[in-house]
């Protein structure tokens, strides 16, 4: 039998108590964890501002955790959905903020997709961490 591979996204950048909960919870979903790392580019286009830390930097700190099977940088570009093709997750993992892709479902009809539960988001985000950093 195969085993059941997981698939989560996410910018990652001030890596936290929350990021980490996220992982946790996407990799006790299956045997293999791949997370995917936003792109810069793609990053400046989605959320108005580049990331505090770069792209190579952040996908090097996801890739420290011993729950990650298989890290990876996200494609340039809008083409969202070409690296869900490339791992073929069983399972995508969804942060309790991200929006599901436009089209995940119908090119996707047999992944399932996991909305995970927030860790203390008045205090662990991305955003706030990027505040006191200003």
């Amino acid at each position: 039998m195969s085993k059941k591979r997981v698939m989560c996204c996410g910018t990652f950048d001030y890596l936290h108590p929350g990021h980490l909960s996220f992982i946790a919870q996407a990799a006790a979903l299956g045997d293999e964890l791949y997370v995917v790392v936003a792109r810069d580019a793609n990053v400046q286009r989605i959320k108005g501002h580049l990331p505090d830390h770069c792209e190579d930097d952040r996908r090097a700190s996801i890739a420290r955790l011993p729950e990650v099977d298989d890290v990876r940088l996200g494609y340039p570009g809008q083409n969202l959905l070409r690296v869900v093709g490339d791992i073929a997750p069983h399972i995508i993992a969804l942060g309790y903020d991200q929006g599901r892709p436009p089209g995940l479902t119908a090119a996707f009809p047999d992944c399932e997709i996991v909305v995970l539960q927030p860790h203390h988001p008045e205090k662990f985000k991305s955003s706030l961490y990027r505040a006191q950093s200003d």
